[in-house]
């Protein structure tokens, strides 16, 4: 039996955490529970924590004493723990002054010096203050239950070596059945186990257990893109895909996920109208100092973070059509209906019904931002995520513990989900080597 002792950040960070340590016991010092009611005004996500988990601690007081503990659902223990002021003497003098994380730590100490060795486990969010537990003597972990490595991540493609028959079959029937199973929409190349020149490339359908072909590609691209590479293929065929609602695309820099999520985006609203409209946003987030609050109306204050969506637009509307016409500018495309720009701030509530909706930096969202999003999805809605998980500007979310990747992890093999990782860098070859050693 182990004291998970829970630092305030953790339970901002995830009302739920409570119930994420088994059978043990989670103490939660009474100074946590003061600076929460700090935030509980705030109409952030963190307040919208901060007033989950006050209601959740209050129903806990309706069962028991919370300093004698409350008994958990799964058979764990919930305790409110309270600070004495001899409770600093146990910490070094540099510690010893009268602050919020120093009192945390000063009851986290205390359990320890009054617990089993090894039974008290400090966990935090903050850095620094796990180098302070950590020198102190204590055991301080960072809150893991849901960070994902990036570099363990489903990639949404594999190989698979098989017989130079079953790929001449696959190209002579469009489909190849399968023995061993995929994950649904997994793209997936056949390679010749004696000839590796003599391929194939498919995608897996869960419901038939087989290969299928690709979507393929139009003859003049498609608003004038073409795939340059494997990967690029297997995105362009999820993004084509009415049937897959939801594509994520993952990559560094460069590797066109916003390019291509935007170009099937004009092709399906434009075009085809499949689509009612192409609706593409991306969280706020400043590289750098930022520059302070900007004068206009929404889609004023909007145009300096949304210009990388503007220039790519620009890209694919500098082609011409086959009358040697050139395309919709993107001011048109916006005064058409066709093209919409919001800022996700305004997104809780709405109903998104048959739009072809790009997120563009979707790594800078929590995990609970994520799911707020894909849950305004209407009938007929496509939604597509894009980002890189090692180009983060949210502070409070890292490479694992962001919302792109919470999402491609929870919802890889659903039927009507796909995801693609983005290996090389097609922007330029400065850019590409840019990417790799800087």
């Amino acid at each position: 039996m182990k004291n998970y002792v829970l630092d305030t950040n953790v339970l901002l960070h995830d009302p739920q955490a409570i119930y994420k340590f088994e059978d043990n016991t989670v103490i939660v010092p009474l100074t946590v529970i003061e600076e929460i009611d700090r935030f509980k005004k705030e109409q952030s996500e963190t307040g919208r924590n901060a007033r989950q988990i006050s209601r959740v601690i209050d129903g806990f007081r309706q069962q028991a004493k919370l300093v004698d503990g409350v008994p958990l659902d799964h058979g764990g223990t919930f305790k409110v723990a309270i600070y004495r002021e001899e409770f600093l003497n146990n910490l070094p003098p540099e510690l010893q002054v009268d602050q919020g994380d120093n009192r945390i730590l000063a009851v986290a100490k205390d359990l320890q010096e009054n617990s089993p060795v090894g039974s008290v486990i400090f966990i935090t969010k903050d850095i620094n203050l796990r180098i302070k537990a950590d020198t102190i003597g204590m055991i301080a972990e960072d809150y893991q239950s849901d960070k994902i490595s990036v570099d363990k991540l489903y990639t949404g493609a594999t190989k698979l070596l098989v017989s130079r028959e079953a790929v001449d079959q696959f190209y002579e029937m469009g489909h190849l059945e399968l023995e061993e199973e995929f994950n649904a929409n997994q793209g997936i190349t056949l390679i010749d186990e004696t000839n590796p020149s003599h391929s194939a490339i498919g995608r897996y359908d869960l419901m038939n257990q087989r290969l299928t072909n690709l979507l393929r590609v139009p003859k003049e691209g498609v608003w004038g893109i073409h795939p340059r590479n494997r990967e690029q293929q297997f995105a362009f065929d999820l993004l084509l895909n009415d049937d897959v609602q939801l594509v994520s695309l993952v990559g560094k820099a460069g590797t066109g996920k916003t390019l291509l999520a935007i170009a099937a985006g004009l092709l399906k609203t434009a075009d085809e109208s499949v689509y009612g409209r192409m609706l593409v946003s991306r969280p706020v987030f400043p590289m750098g100092r930022d520059l302070g609050f900007l004068p206009g109306d929404v889609e004023e204050k909007l145009a300096p973070w949304m210009q990388p969506i503007f220039d790519n637009v620009e890209l694919l509307l500098s082609s011409v059509d086959e009358g040697g016409r050139r395309k919709h500018g993107y001011r048109e495309l916006i005064d058409m209906g066709l093209m919409e720009i919001e800022p996700l701030t305004y997104i809780r509530g709405r109903s998104i019904p048959r739009q072809y909706m790009i997120v563009d930096e979707a790594q800078n969202l929590t995990p609970h931002e994520i799911k707020t999003i894909i849950t305004r999805a209407g009938e007929g809605t496509k939604i597509v995520l894009t980002g890189d998980p090692y180009q983060i500007d949210n502070p409070y979310v890292d490479s694992a513990s962001n919302g792109l990747i919470y999402a491609v992890e929870r919802l890889k093999g659903q039927e009507i989900a796909g995801h693609m990782t983005l290996m090389k860098g097609e922007r330029s070859p400065l850019a590409e080597l840019a990417a790799n050693l800087l």
